[in-house]
């Protein structure tokens, strides 16, 4: 007896591969009701521990000990002192924020047109 192939399906073989995923699929679902029934919640994985919490702390208590850059600051003309000098003060004894002057304002603004064309001319814009 020799079965020699032939041009249609084998429907043998298309019934024992059924069978056997049927067989894996019925195996793997008792395995995983069993693995649920023998879990309990006191297994599962312990909570963080604190220690990120610790390490922030010290984190935030060497970001307070290094020492911050200095800001640079300018000397000021003597007309922007007398300005200074004449700021009104609010209710609350607190200062305005001095506001340039227009004459100030102005010049800056003079020069730097001086500078855009400068640039034009030298055909850089």
């Amino acid at each position: 007896n020799m079965k020699l192939g032939g041009l249609g399906p084998d429907y043998e073989a298309i019934k024992e591969k059924k069978q056997k995923l049927k067989l894996q699929k019925e195996y793997s679902r008792q395995i995983n009701e069993y693995n649920m029934k023998n879990i309990t919640v006191g297994q599962r994985l312990p909570a963080k521990p604190q220690v990120s919490s610790v390490s922030r702390q010290k984190a935030l208590e060497y970001a307070k000990k290094i020492p911050r850059p200095k800001t640079f600051i300018s000397r000021q003309s003597d007309q922007e002192v007398k300005e200074e000098r004449v700021l009104p003060r609010a209710p609350h004894g607190t200062s305005l924020p001095q506001i340039p002057s227009l004459e100030s304002l102005w010049s800056r603004h003079e020069k730097e047109k001086e500078v855009v064309a400068a640039f034009k001319a030298l055909h850089i814009l």
